[in-house]
């Protein structure tokens, strides 16, 4: 595919009893590359599993297929939305994954767009002026996480759950989770996502 990192896929969660699933397998190799596949050919990859039952943010199965194919498209911008923003590439990917599942024309019921679901109010904040438009999106995506993080002292479960529910919730709460069933499942959500992709080995 000529792309540095070949293929890039997160997932996470399996579903407690689920039948059939997607199965996506990584490995960091010698270089600090990451490679993920749907057919692994040897035994430096471990395996993420993720449930078709599960939702993106924005409503949506998971579609591993496409994903898989989407990641490796987007691969380049979201390295270049971090560095600008001085953020990690693996967090921006895990809440994109979550966030989206890498459908850059996702759409929530509530008006969030694009492969971050951004609210048109916060892309218009942070940069953005076309939602739908990949480099866009996550460049203003980018620029609100690290502003968040900023914000919040850099603990990156508040800066996720102001992400979900709103700054303004978490200030509400005392600077705490917001007590929203939603936002206290998709922090731990997010958060394993980018552990399972920061913390692989390095192959020697």
């Amino acid at each position: 595919m000529g792309l540095k990192s070949a293929l890039f896929f997160a997932a996470l969660l399996t579903a407690a009893g689920a039948g059939a699933h997607s199965r996506i397998y990584t490995y960091l190799d010698a270089d600090g590359i990451k490679h993920f596949t749907d057919v692994p050919d040897n035994n430096r990859y471990r395996l993420l599993v993720l449930s078709p039952q599960d939702l993106t943010q924005s409503g949506e199965h998971y579609n591993s297929s496409m994903m898989l194919a989407k990641a490796a498209q987007y691969d380049s911008i979201i390295e270049r939305a971090a560095v600008s923003a001085a953020v990690e590439a693996d967090l921006l990917r895990a809440v994109i994954v979550v966030e989206s599942g890498f459908n850059s024309r996702a759409v929530s019921k509530r008006g969030a767009v694009g492969l971050m679901q951004l609210m048109p109010a916060t892309a218009s904040r942070f940069g953005a002026s076309n939602l739908f438009d990949p480099k866009d999106n996550v460049r203003a995506g980018a620029r609100y996480l690290k502003y968040l993080m900023d914000r919040f002292g850099h603990n990156i479960r508040l800066a996720l759950a102001a992400y979900n529910a709103g700054e303004d919730a978490v200030d509400r709460n005392g600077g705490q989770i917001p007590p929203f069933a939603e936002t206290m499942a998709y922090v731990p959500k997010v958060l394993k996502i980018y552990r399972m992709l920061s913390d692989q080995p390095r192959a020697t």
